[in-house]
């Protein structure tokens, strides 16, 4: 009996047939989504639609928003605004609300004192001309209020509370201020405890008239691009500079990514023009800081 014979050429029906039916799917969905264009149901992104900033361009400097809520307590919308990459910088809007900033400013009135410095050689608090406004430390997690606005710190920097320092609450009337510094240590006495500072979160209690701007004369980019230049005074023209807004947290980082210190982090405060300024700071440590 003759063996039946096959064509080598059979298989290629089947590869054929699949073929075809793969053609026959992708022509199926062109049309649906041809269709779901024409109906406005789907868009195609092109480049006029997204503004792409390039690194350090602070000309779009408003519209760089990481994350928008609704506020259910009236203080307003809470959203995250980049402000620089070099140092890396954020301003958290409406963080605190106006009754948390008259409740800190109300519980360190009593106590406040003349500002002072940290000797890099002694650890030790010392008076100085680069810094003349006045201020006072609240004790973490002091009460309840503290421990709310501190976790909530913690939950913005990703940065546990047990590595934050106290919260230092500062008051600067006309003419005073604090001239350029880094808020991070070189030398080996004050990193004991806790090791480097890494980033500090600086909340505004208060609006100021004219004057007060923080100011990052290091940063990189083109400053004078900002929405709200026409609006900064002379001292506040050299560098990049945000104006203080109650209830607003400026953060800022002291070490770059590879934790290496960021000498762009270079900030002061200007003076006072008119009006008066308060304002609250929390440092945070790379371990925990410890308190007695």
């Amino acid at each position: 009996m003759a063996k039946p014979r096959y064509s080598r050429f059979q298989p290629a029906r089947k590869t054929t047939s699949s073929s075809s039916m793969i053609l026959t799917s992708l022509l199926i969905f062109t049309f649906l989504v041809l269709i779901l264009l024409a109906l406005g149901f789907l868009s195609i992104p092109t480049a006029s639609n997204h503004h792409v900033s390039k690194p350090n361009d602070l000309t779009h400097i408003a519209h760089n928003t990481l994350h928008t809520a609704e506020d259910d307590d009236g203080n307003g919308e809470h959203w995250i605004e980049v402000v620089s990459w070099e140092p890396r910088a954020f301003i958290y809007h409406n963080f605190l609300t106006k009754a948390e900033c008259e409740y800190l400013i109300n519980i360190a009135k009593p106590n406040m004192h003349k500002s002072s410095v940290v000797d890099s050689t002694t650890g030790k608090s010392k008076d100085s001309r680069v810094r003349t406004s006045s201020g006072t430390f609240l004790a973490r997690g002091r009460d309840k209020v503290v421990r709310n606005i501190e976790k909530r710190i913690a939950d913005f920097t990703f940065i546990p509370v047990e590595q934050g320092e106290g919260l230092q609450v500062l008051h600067y009337e006309v003419g005073q201020k604090y001239e350029p510094h880094y808020d991070y240590f070189l030398d080996e006495f004050n990193t004991q405890n806790g090791g480097q500072r890494i980033a500090t979160v600086l909340m505004y209690l208060s609006d100021v008239e004219e004057g007060g701007e923080t100011v990052f004369p290091a940063a990189k980019g083109n400053i004078s691009s900002v929405p709200w230049w026409n609006e900064l005074s002379e001292c506040g023209k050299k560098g990049l500079s945000i104006k203080p807004k109650r209830g607003d947290a400026l953060l800022f980082w002291s070490m770059k990514p590879d934790a290496t210190l960021d000498p762009s982090s270079l900030h002061g405060g200007c003076p006072v023009i008119k009006g008066d300024k308060w304002s609250c700071t929390k440092w945070m440590r790379i371990n925990e800081y410890k308190i007695n």
